[in-house]
């Protein structure tokens, strides 16, 4: 046979695996099978940050598989409650969820440093630990129990402290608040006489209309804005101090992306990552422009008193620490965490804050 039979026979061979032929015909013929998944958020459509983000991931795979690897997602409500995103992909009823970790503390109290921890990691020194300190294989081991493997998929940068009906003036003035906060803040809060709720991101903004909650968190200025909340409160506390720089998580269920062809798990991943850089970096160009129009408003934007910082440093340390004394998997974790954290605070207040203190006044 000559050589250009030889070559037209094989791009034949290789054109009919690719329309569905059985045999391994490699990443370039596995890449052409079409697959069909659906996504769950925990964020409602209005968030076009944080919903939306799971829609630009949906894009980016489509793009990089020509259409054959299509994810379609659904904002919370519609397929699962915004706070059952974990049981669905860990039971399978959807393949993919977007969620903040720190929402199912209830099955782990481990599962917070997927997120985030009250006075721990920024947004970039979180990235460090996860993709490169060692955190992410630590916390794999963790979701494996649940049938689910997660993926950096976001970062909001530091949060604000959120909307008070009244200003705080003293730690005394917590007592008997009630305040929407999640997860690790929200033990904190309570171990200084808050009345903790927690409520799914859609129904926030009624709860406080009613006064049934006397204060909430959300994440920042630009997203606290087109929920609303500044038309019930008026004082906008920072910072938020249980939220310094916290990563949303894209799940996967564990048998479904085992299954998908190896081209695919990697489009997975990266797009992952950059849908995950993405939304910091909107986070970090729409939070000024929104938080000048809120000032516009007369919203009264003040720091925490100093009482409530300093209890609450020392409470969040005491927490996670009685957590690690419990639990071996969490100590683990908290340890690899803990050494990351002290490292970089001490490189960032040489570099990072003796700039930001100088620079940022003027």
């Amino acid at each position: 046979m000559k050589r250009r039979d030889l070559l037209i026979g094989g791009a034949a061979a290789a054109l009919v695996g690719c329309d569905g032929g059985s045999g391994d015909g490699g990443p370039a013929v596995q890449t052409q099978r079409k697959i069909r998944w659906r996504l769950a958020s925990s964020f409602p459509r209005s968030l076009d940050t944080l919903f939306g983000a799971s829609e630009y991931l949906a894009e980016r795979i489509r793009a990089m598989t020509d259409g054959n690897f299509d994810i379609r997602p659904y904002p919370a409500g519609e397929l699962v409650p915004g706070l059952e995103v974990f049981d669905a992909v860990q039971q399978g009823t959807v393949q993919v969820g977007q969620t903040v970790s720190y929402y199912y503390t209830g099955k782990n109290p481990a599962l917070a440093f997927d997120a985030c921890v009250p006075f721990g990691m920024t947004a970039r020194q979180k990235g460090a630990w996860l993709h490169e300190g060692g955190g992410l294989p630590l916390l794999r081991e963790l979701f494996a129990d649940f049938n689910i493997i997660n993926f950096p998929g976001g970062n909001t940068g530091v949060q604000m402290g959120g909307w008070f009906r009244s200003p705080l003036a003293s730690l005394a003035d917590l007592n008997g608040l009630k305040m929407r906060i999640p997860g690790l803040g929200g033990e904190v809060m309570a171990r200084m006489g808050v009345s903790v709720q927690v409520i799914a991101g859609g129904e926030i903004f009624p709860a406080l209309e009613r006064g049934t909650i006397d204060a909430t968190e959300w994440v920042g200025p630009y997203d606290d804005e087109k929920l609303g909340f500044h038309k019930v409160a008026r004082t906008y506390h920072y910072p938020g101090w249980w939220e310094p720089g916290p990563n949303l998580s894209i799940y996967a269920n564990k048998e479904a992306f085992e299954k998908l062809p190896a081209t695919y798990q990697a489009i997975f991943q990266a797009a992952c990552r950059e849908t995950e850089l993405r939304m910091l970096a909107q986070y970090d160009t729409l939070n000024p422009q929104a938080l000048k129009r809120l000032k516009a408003l007369d919203i009264n934007v003040v720091p925490f008193p100093t009482d409530i910082m300093e209890k609450a440093a020392a409470e969040s340390r005491a927490l996670v620490e009685q957590n690690a004394s419990k639990d071996p998997t969490y100590q683990k974790i908290f340890s690899s965490w803990d050494t990351a954290r002290a490292e970089m605070f001490s490189w960032f207040s040489a570099g990072e804050l003796e700039y930001a203190q100088f620079a940022f006044q003027r």
